[in-house]
């Protein structure tokens, strides 16, 4: 639980973590859903600076349309994210916390490290920012207990044999097409975001990030807002209607 803008808030941890190194990598998302897991990977990718060529997995719903451990098939969307990124998935069987030990120790590492004392931030953005400051600050001064090396040091060492970044990013959003209402307003996940009324009744493109929701016109950005969890808000920008008030 943090505060953003004063309000107490849930948030969701996403926890990855190197075998080899230890570095680690911790990120707050709203929500548990396909695009906030699969962003989470591809900033973990970004902040290690490559791609492992296998990952090992909690048995996550999100990915896993049935069975588990060695029989989970991941979903049709995380089998095209996999393939993007070339690297292998293996799930860990359900209630088996020894099979990841590493990324379970992380959690409650970054419970008592990174939310003691309790957040105060303005936006997500923020508070991820500051959990990737914590996450260089250990990469760069911790030593792991029974280890010879620093996880600096040996993140260096791994680093090597990380896979390139695709030069192409995958589009981790979810994304779909609306018309613009008579409100000036479009519809996404049970919720509503203004657009400039210039685009009433129009076609537009709406991709919905982990934490943010951009509204496309013919390919161009014309409404960035932070992304609404629940059902029947809306977001309303005043610079929209300025024009229709004039």
């Amino acid at each position: 639980t943090v505060y953003i803008n004063g309000v107490r808030t849930k948030i969701n941890f996403f926890c990855g973590r190197l075998c080899y190194s230890c570095d680690i990598f911790v990120q707050a998302f709203y929500s548990q859903n396909m695009e906030s897991f699969l962003e989470a990977q591809q900033r973990m990718f970004d902040h290690f600076g490559g791609i492992p060529r296998r990952l090992i997995f909690d048995n996550a719903k999100v990915a896993v349309s049935e069975g588990f451990g060695l029989h989970a098939k991941a979903t049709k969307g995380y089998r095209s994210f996999a393939a993007h990124y070339a690297f292998q998935t293996d799930f860990c069987n359900i209630a088996s916390g020894n099979e990841k030990g590493l990324v379970e120790n992380l959690v409650g590492f970054a419970r008592r490290n990174f939310m003691v004392p309790v957040p105060r931030v303005t936006s997500i953005s923020e508070l991820n920012h500051k959990l990737i400051e914590d996450c260089i600050k250990y990469r760069c001064s911790h030593n792991v207990a029974g280890r010879e090396q620093s996880v600096y040091d040996a993140y260096k060492e791994e680093k090597i044999f990380l896979r390139r970044i695709p030069e192409f990013r995958y589009d981790t959003s979810n994304t779909v097409t609306h018309i613009v209402g008579d409100y000036s307003t479009v519809r996404f996940e049970k919720n509503n975001y203004s657009v400039p009324t210039k685009y009433l009744r129009k076609d537009v493109t709406v991709k919905g990030y982990a934490n943010e929701v951009l509204i496309f016109y013919e390919g161009s950005v014309i409404a960035t807002f932070d992304r609404i969890y629940g059902i029947g808000k809306t977001e309303y920008r005043l610079e929209h209607y300025i024009d229709l008030i004039e």
